[in-house]
């Protein structure tokens, strides 16, 4: 007799007692529940969870199946169901972790290897060609010269300490390639960023300013960047990000060096820097990339910092941002939250 499954969908916040289902079947395959997961498919049979699949914006994560079930159709169908709840909810392009050893079953949902952390994790994307044509883009834009920088820059908002950042690795370059981190998940938007961006560094001439993508800093990339409230994320996330950096853009572009500000305040920007060095610089069959860390600029003493900017938005304090930003900048800034005080008076 054909055994028949239940295959649903269960949104964490609306069902506590199935969560913790789930993280009892996550725990049978050594596997710990993401509190970022929007949406789990999950499967029972006879009333028993066996399967679970989870769906955080476009990453597919917390995959399982009772150890007693593997090997039969379940699994493929579990695939399908938790692309097409993607695909339901705008997300066509689509990434994957997973622990080495697990590849040639995700391969078996259309998924394809881009990075692996030796032995630890491995990040799969829902195409084999995807990362080929976006480094094909990058490549257009490839400029000669014996020593090409990178800089990635979220800007939120842009400060005299990016710019000085920027300007200082200009300065030492041929050509410098500037990236503004894609992901909306600060307090200006990812328009609002690379327009800012883009005016701040207007005067420099050997640059090349690049919109970003989900392969650089993003919520599948890196998703404990936009998590640091959660204190210290796992070295593996930056290796995953850094290790795609390595691989796939810097030879795009023929970066050889990777520029950053030090990182005074933010203990998970910190942290990203120290692993840059490792992932960047350590032997690998790809080039090295040196990492070139900058003295963050300062004013009357202190580092200029976003936060200290975006704390004194909080107060309104906007004669006092004149010292940490570009007119650009101040300018945005100004008539953004005038014109919102304006409304709300």
């Amino acid at each position: 007799m054909e055994t028949l499954d239940n295959v649903y969908t269960v949104h964490p916040k609306d069902a506590p007692p199935e969560v913790q289902e789930i993280r009892k079947l996550l725990a049978a395959n050594d596997l710990e529940l993401d509190a970022e997961v929007e949406v789990f498919v999950v499967c029972r049979r006879e009333g028993r969870l066996v399967a679970c699949a989870g769906l955080d914006h476009y990453t597919i994560k917390c995959v399982a199946v009772a150890e007693d079930v593997r090997g039969e159709s379940l699994s493929l169908r579990l695939g399908s169901e938790v692309v097409k709840v993607a695909a339901d909810r705008g997300q066509f392009h689509l990434f994957l972790y997973t622990r080495p050893h697990n590849q040639e079953l995700f391969r078996g949902w259309g998924f394809h290897p881009l990075v692996e952390v030796p032995s630890f994790i491995v990040l799969m994307e829902n195409s084999p060609i995807a990362i080929k044509r976006y480094c094909e883009t990058l490549a257009a834009h490839r400029r000669p010269g014996k020593k090409l920088g990178g800089i990635v820059l979220n800007a939120n908002p842009f400060t005299f300490g990016h710019q000085y950042l920027v300007e200082k690795a200009a300065a030492e370059c041929d050509w410098l390639h500037v990236f503004v981190v894609r992901e909306d998940a600060s307090l200006f938007s990812y328009a609002e960023r690379f327009a800012l961006v883009a005016a701040g560094v207007r005067h420099i001439k050997n640059l090349t300013l690049h919109h970003g993508s989900d392969y650089i800093i993003s919520r599948a990339t890196f998703p404990g960047y936009f998590l640091k409230d959660k204190g210290l994320v796992d070295h593996s996330w930056a290796a995953i990000d850094l290790l795609l950096f390595r691989q796939y853009i810097a030879p795009a572009l023929g970066i050889t060096h990777r520029y950053v500000g030090t990182e005074p305040f933010d203990a998970v920007t910190d942290q990203y820097n120290a692993d840059m060095k490792y992932w960047l610089q350590a032997a690998s069959a790809k080039p090295r990339i040196t990492v070139v860390e900058v003295p963050r600029a300062s004013v009357h003493g202190a580092p200029i910092s976003g936060s200290v900017v975006r704390s004194l938005l909080e107060r309104q304090e906007f004669s006092a941002l004149k010292e940490l930003v570009p007119a650009t900048t101040l300018q945005f800034l100004e008539n953004k939250y005038y014109a919102h005080l304006s409304a709300t008076r």
